[in-house]
């Protein structure tokens, strides 16, 4: 079978400014992934990285400098070079980071609902519309369905927000749905529901998700596979529980070094308890007017001469499990099969 949504050698450029002439800023350098039916996939990365411009250039919020995006085996850009369809955006939705911005303050819970269904023609008459409604409001844990539908925006709690937010993109009923940190600005307590959510509707329903986010630790509970994005590469990429386990790529291991990990401390003796992965140097990637090369090696502590003469290609290390890095290590320590986790992952899967 055949992906739902493929993405192939994916370009951006921002026009930018610099010592009194035009240069570009390279936001997405190649980016290609792809998402199976019913399959969660982690874009993981920090602050800058390029995860979010993957989501709104798939989106067709912002037009890619080259590259292809095929959605259901359509060449989607050949086909409408002028923006997307009302069928693209039946195909593929999006969910935003700020639960609160995304709703419009004046208008009631129902009304965002509601406006999906009919501009995508899935109702006919009102008695079916309300019903729908309620349904998407049921099916997002928001009940009872009729006391939330005449709720405005500030009358809900962040993440029941964001449950509307995703109600709303499930309303045309999509094939993939782009969720772009959509846990990052709830409280700690309420984002493992979002997360399950996630999980149920991608079971129940065979819909499609790409994760973004910067945490990691979260993309090893919810995601099928995760990838690794830095300064508009993807530079690793596994299913997620390997890729926590054996991390090879040296940003891949210190993203992992930056997660609590109380067992690591404990076995440390009380020490910070982090995994030797910190780099060498602590400069951003420069995006403006990029050296050849791979874009971590200022900062990697494994660089090598080829690191600084050319971008490596992509070689594998094991089932599913690939990295682009001149001098990869492999990490065996990064995520222990602690007592402790375990408690955690009860704890998400009982939300």
């Amino acid at each position: 079978m055949s992906p739902v949504l493929e993405v192939e050698g994916l370009t951006k450029y921002f026009p930018a400014r610099g010592r009194g002439r035009s240069q570009r800023l390279r936001a997405l350098n190649g980016v290609s992934l792809s998402l199976e039916r019913a399959e969660i996939v982690a874009l993981v990365g920090e602050s800058g990285s390029g995860k979010s411009t993957v989501a709104r250039v798939v989106a067709r919020l912002i037009e890619p400098s080259a590259g292809r995006i095929l959605l259901e085996g359509r060449d989607v850009l050949a086909e409408e070079p002028r923006g997307a369809s009302i069928a693209y955006r039946g195909k593929l939705q999006m969910v935003f980071q700020d639960p609160f911005g995304s709703l419009n303050p004046v208008h009631t819970l129902e009304h965002h609902l509601a406006r999906p269904l009919i501009l995508h023609r899935k109702v006919n008459g009102s008695a079916e519309l309300v019903r729908r409604v309620h349904e998407l409001l049921d099916s997002v844990g928001l009940t009872p369905a009729a006391e939330f539908a005449k709720k405005l925006p500030h009358e809900a709690s962040g993440g029941q927000r964001q449950r509307v937010a995703i109600a709303r993109a499930l309303a045309v009923d999509p094939s993939v749905i782009l969720a772009d940190e959509p846990v990052s600005m709830l409280d700690v307590s309420i984002r493992a529901g979002i997360l399950t959510l996630m999980e149920r509707l991608k079971l129940e329903r065979g819909v499609a998700f790409l994760y973004i986010t910067h945490d990691i630790a979260s993309a090893r509970y919810v995601a099928d596979r995760t990838l690794v994005m830095y300064a508009g590469h993807i530079v690793e990429g596994a299913p997620s529980e390997d890729l926590i386990q054996r991390p090879v790529h040296p940003y891949t291991r210190l993203l992992l070094s930056a997660v609590p990990d109380p067992a690591r401390v404990l076995r440390a003796g009380g020490a910070s308890g982090a995994p030797p992965a910190e780099p060498a140097h602590t400069e951003a990637p420069n995006l403006v007017d990029p050296p050849p090369g791979c874009p971590f090696a200022p900062r990697c502590p494994r660089v090598v001469s080829a690191c600084t003469r050319e971008m490596p290609s992509a070689t594998e290390h094991g089932s599913g499990h690939w990295v682009r890095c001149h001098n990869p290590g492999v990490e065996t320590e990064a995520a222990p099969n602690s007592e402790s986790e375990n408690a955690t992952r009860r704890e998400w899967d009982s939300t």
